[in-house]
């Protein structure tokens, strides 16, 4: 028996269960046995085993299979891609056929000969094996499918030539990647980047926002969890980290992760492994790991809300991204290109900007850097009547005039963190993601100082 897997045996004979389990100890990962059918569920959710040798007839049905059909049933239910080997002593044609209908993935009979059960073995552990392999290719082929064209990083300033020539640079390395930069900077173009020119590229590219995931969720999103480990999980589901496995995983707002799940990410780094929320055994992973943040870490390594041993293991190699206010002429250069996207989006009949517009366009300092102008130039699209973008078709956020605030109110953190969050939402007309972009902050961290600030 080449491959080696975990089996659970059932059959209601102790003389039957434990001569199998001499026989197969050395050939197996691990073995379990139980004379009572009513524990398969019971293994099944604690043991995940990768076959299961079944016995076809108990103490109340000696011939004719019934409680061993029965058995088979309530396994498929569970686990529908389960690989069960009937066994009986009372083998016949229409009975094995019957067996392979139902979903068995064998038959054997008893007494058996051991070299023909070992090969049966092996075959069932391995088709187990490919099954959840399967299972997990086509969750990355699905992340594929979500990455299947390269990014178009536009810049040609010396800041955005620094960026390419560096992503170039890295091109023949796995190491951990931490990008730096600032909301709407373009952090995830570039992790995109840094993907498609790796020896990884070929393979699955995952994404997981952590600004944007609710505490509670994290370890499940991350590890993945096993039917039954929570109230709603109905089906086992491999987390992000698993899924990446053998190609890349960008982690997005690094920065918004708690102490203790920082922790557990140490863990699956240093160890190369996570484990499913419910299960028992560790799933071992092969992973390339893209962060990126616009928070300072080596500040929240001081104030002690980040830690610095996980900081040292994603900041391989740092990669600061430059905000749009210090890239010069790129700055016309993307409203262009975005100019070109919606015109041929909204069909608009539109030849450029003029001088002015694009003089406009420097003079701004861009707080939602590529992101703001991206919004900027599809507004413009839409609402100009003419045929070349001017000045008047850009309308950027203003300070508010009028009553001086007092020395008091201006060193008031609350106070000021009041009046940007009310001043953002309305500068964005109510949409929060666009809000939380302008204060440079996640959404999720905008809604906590909503409800922090009753606002």
């Amino acid at each position: 028996m080449e491959e080696k897997g975990k089996i659970l045996i059932v059959d209601d004979n102790e003389d039957v269960l434990f001569a199998l389990n001499l026989l197969l100890e050395p050939y197996a990962e691990k073995i379990k046995v139980t004379t009572q059918p009513t524990r398969i569920r019971h293994f099944m959710e604690t043991f995940h085993p990768e076959v299961i040798l079944l016995d076809m007839n108990f103490c109340r049905d000696a011939i004719s299979g019934q409680e061993g059909f029965a058995c088979l049933e309530e396994i498929l239910s569970i686990d529908p891609k389960a690989v069960v080997i009937f066994m009986t002593a009372y083998a016949d044609t229409e009975k094995a056929v019957r067996a392979i209908k139902a979903g068995a993935t064998d038959f054997i009979s008893k007494p058996w000969e051991k070299e023909k059960l070992l090969a049966t073995l092996s075959s069932a552990v391995k088709l187990s094996k490919s099954r959840k392999e399967v299972d997990r290719l086509q969750e990355q082929v699905m992340a594929l499918k979500n990455d299947a064209s390269l990014p178009e990083l536009i810049g040609e300033s010396p800041a955005m030539k620094k960026v390419k020539e560096t992503i170039f640079k890295l091109s023949d390395t796995d190491a951990n990647i931490l990008i730096l930069g600032e909301n709407g900077t373009g952090k995830d173009l570039v992790a995109r980047m840094l993907k498609h020119f790796s020896p990884r590229s070929a393979e699955a590219f995952v994404t997981i926002d952590l600004g944007s995931i609710p505490e509670q969720l994290f370890e499940s999103e991350l590890f993945g969890y096993e039917k039954g480990a929570f109230t709603d999980a109905r089906k086992s589901k491999p987390g992000r980290m698993e899924m990446a496995s053998g190609g890349t995983l960008f982690l997005d707002e690094i920065g918004n992760l708690s102490l203790p799940m920082q922790a557990k990410m140490l863990t699956a780094i240093e160890k190369r492994q996570i484990t499913r929320l419910g299960a028992v055994e560790p799933t071992p992973i092969d992973i390339r790991l893209i962060c990126a943040t616009n928070a300072h870490l080596f500040e929240m390594v001081d104030e002690g809300s980040f830690r610095q041993d996980l900081l040292y293991r994603i900041n391989t190699i740092e990669l600061h991204i430059p905000p749009l206010r210090e890239r010069g002429d790129d700055i016309v250069l993307l409203a262009e290109h975005f100019l070109d996207v919606y015109r041929r989006k909204y069909k608009k009949d539109i030849t450029g900007l003029n001088r002015e517009a694009r003089n406009k366009l420097l003079r701004y300092a861009w707080p939602g850097n590529v992101r703001e102008l991206q919004h900027i130039m599809e507004r413009a699209v839409i609402l100009t009547e003419n045929t070349v973008l001017r000045p008047d078709d850009f309308l950027f956020p203003s300070p508010k005039t009028g009553q001086k605030e007092t020395a008091d109110e201006e060193l008031n953190l609350e106070q000021l963190e009041r009046k940007a969050i009310r001043r953002a939402i309305k500068l964005c007309n109510g949409n929060m993601t666009q809000a939380a972009e302008l204060l440079g902050i996640t959404r999720f961290t905008l809604y906590r100082k909503i409800d922090k600030l009753n606002l």
